[in-house]
């Protein structure tokens, strides 16, 4: 579970973060990275589309994320606090934990070089 401070909630962070974020793309997943000042916190958020299932489905796959992110967090370093992250999901899969791990990396390699 994702604590309280780490969760991205308000649908203008989401649709910020998409649309003038950077972003890293694979088959399964699409993750967008933009930096914001103001923020003490990394804040992640997930987009789970109907295309992947019914709700069920979708809840298990975002349930899934989160607790991966969840691991990933504390690694993410110092630079990572003033962050917003979006993963959308565009294909389900069993496991997601190497491709979410390389995209998170790719995109922050984006944001650092644009810095």
């Amino acid at each position: 579970m994702l604590p309280a401070k780490n969760r991205l909630r308000t649908s203008k962070d989401f649709a910020l973060t998409t649309k003038t974020g950077f972003r890293a793309t694979s088959l399964s997943l699409v993750v967008y990275l933009r930096t914001v000042p103001e923020l003490s916190a990394p804040q992640i958020g997930f987009i789970v589309n109907k295309s992947i299932g019914g709700s069920v489905t979708r809840h298990r796959v975002s349930r899934q994320l989160r607790h991966l992110i969840a691991e990933i967090i504390p690694t993410l370093g110092a630079n990572s606090k003033n962050t917003q992250l979006v993963v959308r999901v565009l294909r389900k899969r069993e496991d997601y934990k190497t491709e979410l791990v390389e995209l998170i990396e790719k995109a922050t390699k984006k944001l650092v070089v644009s810095q």
